[in-house]
């Protein structure tokens, strides 16, 4: 008997972005010099659109399903991962690599994403290391976790608490009044954080210091709200509507606590 090989139960994920988001793809489908190959799904990608939209850098958007990856792509960085940049007919990945690149080969545009005072700008990049190498994979684990999450939970909340012990007291941003290079490198995960408050604990009943979610959103919410696919109006709603059905149907079985399930809806 013949087999039919099972495709990945992602590679048919939602070909674009919606809601505002997809009114700022459209905006930059003519053809230009620099391009991002992106993924509208993306948190390290939406770092780099972030920068290119706050910078108002011309660039052109290149929608990439992981799992049909065009040879353009395959061309410019053979593992094929989002984001790469196409620079001068060149290639640049990482997306803390191509944020500080863009920053400094387009200084004329827009306002500097970096601190005056070189002291800030060196303890700013050791607070992107750090929300690379220690925030981020333990909000993965904290999301991936499956049964008993307290020590998770306690790590992720302590890390948290880290970060905005570090931030200027009057806020909202990290140095301020105005943001800089890493408020773009935590946005993509920050604006997530209500997954954390559907399924597993309150936020707001636990965050004490002054920054609940790490951030004031007022004014940052404004800066991200075309960009990132899962604040959008119509996006963030879906999903988390789709995230609290879920919740009640696995409630009997795990309390909610299981979200590897729900990952490719909510992150």
């Amino acid at each position: 008997m013949s087999q039919t090989k099972q495709s990945h139960p992602d590679a048919e994920l939602h070909p674009e972005a919606t809601g505002l988001a997809k009114q700022t793809v459209s905006q930059h489908t003519q053809t230009q010099d620099l391009k991002l190959y992106s993924g509208w799904f993306c948190p390290f990608v939406q770092r780099a659109w972030l920068v290119l939209e706050e910078k108002k850098i011309p660039y052109e958007y290149i929608e990439v399903n992981p799992y049909h990856k065009p040879a353009s792509l395959l061309s410019l960085n053979p593992r094929g991962l989002v984001p790469t940049l196409q620079y001068d007919n060149k290639p640049l990945y990482e997306s803390t690599v191509i944020c500080q690149f863009l920053e400094e080969a387009y200084p004329e545009h827009g306002v500097s994403l970096l601190p005056k005072d070189v002291y800030d700008r060196a303890r700013m990049r050791i607070w992107i290391d750090w929300i690379t190498l220690r925030f981020i994979p333990s909000y993965h684990r904290f999301l991936q976790k499956q049964g008993e999450v307290d020590a998770e939970r306690q790590e992720f909340l302590s890390l948290l608490k880290e970060f905005s012990k570090e931030m200027d007291e009057s806020g909202p941003y990290f140095f301020g009044a105005e943001p800089k290079m890493i408020d773009f490198m935590l946005a993509p995960w920050a604006v997530r954080l209500w997954v954390f408050g559907t399924f597993l604990f309150d936020l707001s009943k636990i965050v004490s210091w002054p920054y609940t979610f790490c951030f004031t959103f007022s004014k940052w919410d404004l800066l991200t709200l075309n960009l990132l696919i899962q604040i959008t109006t119509k996006a963030d709603s879906t999903c988390q509507k789709r995230a609290r059905q879920e919740k009640t149907k696995r409630s009997g079985r795990d309390g909610g606590r299981g979200l590897v399930l729900l990952k490719r809806e909510i992150v």
